[in-house]
């Protein structure tokens, strides 16, 4: 793993969504889905109504690695050994206990993996409403397929139609409804509207 440490902003949140592990371009930008993939993941969130700044400020990011895994032999960006998964996991789990999330989103097959190890297709899962419980707590779960550029999963079907269902699914959400007319004083000091 290749520091440095890719973390979001820390906010409590009934939303948590959780990542795989941060890019390259992450470490120097500071801040998860910062390149690409997050172009097209915002790009989602930008249909349920959240800007990028908004979803950033309102939702907390979590990640199964925390840090850059280096490069496969292939050139994409290596999976995180289950040793490394197995190293970071107290992070998440004591997120978890902390947040008590209502709703999580684990983006992408190794983020999923946490909360449903038996889940061998993304089929089984993209479009779905399901229950996890990670450190105790429970709470829904909506998965999304990796937003990658070099995946075509998002972008063919059934991946496509099960996309735009689990979408459907995160807008319908209590907890991601409160997120879109939050009450101020969850909101940064410079963010409050002031009467």
């Amino acid at each position: 793993m290749i520091r440095p440490v890719v973390t979001g902003v820390p906010v409590m949140s009934p939303v948590m969504l959780i990542g795989q592990a941060p890019g390259i371009k992450e470490g120097p930008a500071g801040k998860p889905f910062a390149w690409t993939a997050g172009k097209t993941l915002f790009a989602w969130f930008a249909q349920l109504d959240l800007s990028e700044d908004q979803f950033r400020q309102r939702v907390y990011m979590a990640a199964v690695c925390r840090c850059f895994p280096g490069k496969g032999k292939a050139g994409g960006d290596r999976v995180p050994s289950d040793e490394e998964v197995e190293l970071c996991s107290r992070h998440l789990k004591t997120e978890v206990k902390l947040l008590q999330p209502k709703l999580v989103i684990p983006v992408g097959k190794l983020a999923i993996a946490q909360l449903f190890p038996e889940v061998d297709k993304l089929i089984d899962v993209i479009g779905t409403v399901q229950t996890a419980t990670l450190a105790g707590h429970t709470f829904d779960v909506i998965a999304l397929p990796h937003p990658s550029g070099a995946s075509t999963w998002h972008r063919t079907e059934p991946g496509k139609t099960l996309l735009v269902r689990a979408l459907s699914k995160i807008a319908q959400h209590g907890a991601w409804q409160a997120l879109l007319d939050p009450p101020q004083d969850h909101l940064p000091r410079e963010q409050r509207a002031f009467a």
